[in-house]
């Protein structure tokens, strides 16, 4: 069978659905802007069928294009891994992480993923867990690694960690200072991440049911900014454990002893239900694995 289809031309398709613009996507593969038409044109003639829908100035993927998209990315990873399968290659990474995990697991992670693999590029997209959740639709990252729950159809979700969450509160504040009631805690000022973030979907998941209502004194859209407005004074929050140890030990945060059963959350690995685990992907949860953190991830 003569194959009509390129890897140049699967690789220009995946840009430009990147991208949205094929001038975008020419800059980012060092083509011209006419190479980049060409190879589009040579595509979507290949397969007799458009895959963007020209919106303006902008190329939007159509059903044609969002159907192909994830298996020329898995065509292209597995070129990939070709090229590396009579040499130590370098992989390549692209992680999507809501902002707890970003500041608080990764690092670690990381930096001992670039020591077993020293030539691994690794490109890492921080944001909330809806907008990663968006991404790893959209095939934008290979895969995520978010704090609250996934409801996207066309994901697949894996636990990955397990995370304890502590309620805090400046050492003068108030609460700091009584027994606490569950209605103490009700009508007490809160600090909550904005909507759509795992942290504030997961708070209101595990305290709602156990205080009924929340009185919310201020939203902001990263846990370092909420727990240093904590130690301030502005309210009290629930955090993970990991966010705010270091304030607990030098005695700015205390935490509340309110009576409740422990509260924990699960962190979550979530992949496009069409695209495989690459090598990179499987490289970095075995990994993981190999701590004892997160095999369940794999």
């Amino acid at each position: 069978m003569t194959l009509k289809l390129s890897l140049r031309e699967l690789e220009v398709f995946a840009a430009i659905a990147d991208a949205e613009s094929v001038t975008r996507a020419a800059s980012t593969l060092a083509l011209s802007q006419s190479a980049a038409s060409q190879a589009l044109a040579q595509l979507e003639s290949a397969l007799g069928a458009a895959l963007f829908d020209r919106i303006g100035r902008r190329l939007q993927l159509n059903e044609n294009g969002r159907a192909l998209l994830p298996r020329a990315r898995a065509l292209l990873d597995d070129a990939a891994a070709l090229q590396g399968l009579f040499g130590q290659a370098a992989l390549s990474l692209r992680l999507g992480a809501s902002t707890t995990i970003a500041n608080y697991l990764l690092p670690q992670r990381l930096a001992a993923l670039r020591r077993d693999w020293p030539q691994c590029k690794v490109l890492l997209q921080v944001a909330n867990t809806r907008d990663i959740v968006a991404a790893v639709a959209a095939l934008r990252v290979d895969f995520g690694l978010i704090e609250g729950p996934c409801h996207h159809p066309e994901l697949l979700a894996t636990p990955w960690q397990q995370d304890e969450l502590v309620l805090i509160a400046a050492a003068e504040h108030p609460l700091a200072q009584q027994p606490l009631s569950r209605a103490s805690l009700a009508a007490a000022p809160w600090l909550l991440r904005e909507a759509g973030s795992g942290t504030r979907e997961e708070v209101e998941r595990v305290l709602l049911p156990l205080l009924g209502s929340l009185q919310l004194e201020m939203e902001l859209g990263d846990s370092e900014a909420i727990k240093r407005a904590v130690a301030a004074g502005l309210g009290i929050s629930c955090l993970s454990r990991r966010v705010v140890a270091e304030l607990l030990a030098d005695g700015s945060l205390v935490e509340l002893a309110a009576g409740l059963p422990p509260l924990a959350r699960t962190l979550w690995c979530v992949r496009h239900r069409d695209k495989p685990v690459g090598r990179s992907m499987q490289e970095f949860l075995q990994l993981d694995a190999g701590g004892g953190q997160a095999g369940a991830a794999q």
